[in-house]
């Protein structure tokens, strides 16, 4: 019997410069028993979507690696593309595959933007279902603002992050 399968769709902004895209991609192939499905990078948009699957420990390891790569390697400070974008990891959504649920996924994707906070000092807004508050369901109202709104939007209380500092990180965005 084969335990729980998830996948993870993680956007980092970053399209166009192949030794970042490459590095975080190593990054995810490192971890035993997360399989590296699709890397798609879009110059315009500069940001690229990874897909990978795996149970769910090894999954959560692989985006969190990945996550220590992209924050170590892009600068949110010099960032421009067509794509709505909050941070250096953008979003990082966990989808059930077999063996497991929605709520199974919304339990893991808590455990880890808690460990993005406590480890990278990431600030992290949890949407979706994962979504502390109704009027974070919505990504686009999450997002609203972008990066470059980051800053005012920390400073209002009711935009408390779910996980990590409320102060703006610059290079790193939330």
């Amino acid at each position: 019997m084969h335990g729980p399968l998830i996948e993870c769709v993680p956007n980092f902004s970053e399209g166009r410069d192949p030794r970042v895209i490459e590095a975080i991609a190593a990054a995810i192939r490192s971890v035993d028993g997360a399989v590296l499905l699709d890397v798609d990078p879009g110059a315009s948009t500069h940001r690229t979507v990874y897909t990978f699957a795996g149970a769910p420990t090894a999954v959560l390891e692989a985006a969190f690696q990945a996550a220590k790569v992209g924050l170590e390697l892009i600068d949110m400070r010099r960032h421009t593309g067509e794509h709505p974008r909050f941070g250096a990891l953008d979003v990082c959504p966990l989808i059930p595959i077999s063996g497991c649920t929605m709520e199974d996924c919304v339990r893991w994707s808590k455990e880890l933007s808690r460990r993005f906070a406590d480890e990278l000092g990431m600030t992290i807004f949890n949407y979706a279902q994962s979504a502390s508050r109704p009027e974070r369901r919505l990504l686009p109202d999450v997002r609203s603002g972008e990066y470059e709104g980051l800053a005012a939007k920390l400073a209002q209380p009711e935009w408390a992050p779910d996980f990590g500092p409320a102060t703006f990180n610059p290079k790193s965005g939330a």
